[in-house]
């Protein structure tokens, strides 16, 4: 049986879709989910183009490498700080 390169590209892709995914839903702390998260959206958006779907690909390469782990690391730190406010004011 004899495997092409995209059938290898493929195969080995969706492996660290999942292995990302996998990580992105183990991690509790969301500094660190963040840029795991973003490699998520990164190979996703790979594994699009390799379906040939470059709409939805630059789709998730914004949204999914870019907009939302940076959504997040600005909601960690806003919390952080009102977390360390209302300790002062204590």
């Amino acid at each position: 049986m004899s495997h092409t390169l995209s059938d290898v590209l493929l195969v080995t892709l969706l492996t660290l879709v999942a292995c990302a995914a996998t990580g992105a839903a183990v991690t509790r702390d969301p500094v660190r989910q963040a840029p795991v998260l973003a490699l998520l959206g990164l190979l996703l958006a790979v594994l699009f183009a390799l379906f040939q779907a470059p709409d939805v690909a630059l789709s998730q390469l914004a949204v999914g490498t870019a907009v939302t782990p940076l959504l997040i690391l600005l909601t960690a730190r806003k919390t952080r700080a009102r977390r360390r406010g209302s300790r002062d004011e204590r």
